[in-house]
């Protein structure tokens, strides 16, 4: 095994599973050491099944997507659709009670994190008009990544 960088995260692990009455298996210590150490991007279910392989051949994609919605649900990981269709996954690291947003880059498929939240006011203004209690918003970016503009330009 590659070992987890940060020990909260598998001591996290072990709480939710315990909380939940489940145990920390050998396949759902790959897909978090995945996660967390080689998973600094966007995953998507293919690529975490392609980074626990390489450990361990007794890991199957279902076994990989049946992790990972565990690990939303408790959660240990966040789940978004980057606009192509194919969900990808994220430690859910954030102390804050708002969501990152995400540029995704239309030429490269990069995908950049952006932590500013301006939406501040406009969700309070939805609130109050609508009657609606937000718990929390997601926004995506749709657009070309600096490097794509570069290589555009040459």
């Amino acid at each position: 095994m590659f070992g987890v960088e940060n020990m909260d995260w598998e001591g996290k692990l072990k709480k939710a599973l315990h909380d939940k009455g489940l145990r920390l298996t050998p396949q759902r210590q790959l897909v978090l050491e995945a996660m967390v150490n080689l998973g600094k991007g966007h995953l998507t279910a293919d690529e975490v099944y392609e980074i626990t392989k390489a450990e361990s051949n007794d890991i199957s994609l279902a076994t990989i997507y049946r992790t990972l919605d565990l690990f939303v649900d408790m959660n240990l990981l966040r789940r978004f659709d980057s606009g192509d269709g194919v969900a990808r996954y994220e430690i859910d690291s954030e102390k804050s009670e708002h969501y990152h947003h995400h540029l995704i880059c239309l030429q490269c498929g990069k995908i950049t994190e952006f932590k500013d939240d301006l939406l501040d006011e406009l969700e309070e203004n939805i609130s109050k008009k609508a009657g609606f209690m937000i718990a929390d918003h997601c926004l995506r970016f749709f657009g070309y990544c600096h490097e794509c503009q570069e290589k555009e330009r040459k």
